[in-house]
């Protein structure tokens, strides 16, 4: 059985701290300097040093299988299209909604936006579960 309904909203807050920052960099070795120099990144229009995209993912992959009231589940896709760039110490909510349920396979499709406290859409996109 599925726990969810059509519509169902869920959320969570996030922050690109410090620690998410040098953890993601010392995971994945990520030091474009779009991402680690700030003079740099201001000369290419930005306010300061850009984030990693994928931290988000990161974000999304904890969402699903630690915020969702479910932990019998598996990522079956996920895309993300990113629209305003986040810095280190942002503080983001990512809101989820139940789009899409296919009782027939156990599988349930979610839109999903994350904003900052500017109420900007830094990112939106989709992800797909399996309920196992």
């Amino acid at each position: 059985m599925i726990p969810f309904k059509e519509d169902d909203t869920f959320s969570a807050a996030f922050t690109l701290s410090q620690q998410v920052y040098d953890g993601f960099i010392s995971t994945f070795g990520d030091i474009n300097p779009l991402h680690t120099d700030a003079s740099f990144a201001r000369d290419k229009g930005f306010e300061g040093k850009v984030m990693q995209g994928n931290i988000l993912n990161g974000f999304i992959s904890y969402f699903i299988g630690m915020a969702l009231p479910i932990r019998n589940v598996i990522i079956l896709s996920q895309d993300i299209l990113f629209r305003a760039p986040v810095y280190l110490g942002e503080s983001l909510t990512l809101m989820a909604k139940v789009e899409d349920i296919h009782e027939s396979v156990n599988v349930v499709t979610f839109k999903y936006d994350f904003t900052n406290k500017q109420n900007i859409k830094v990112a939106k996109g989709h992800f797909q579960i399996g309920i196992l």
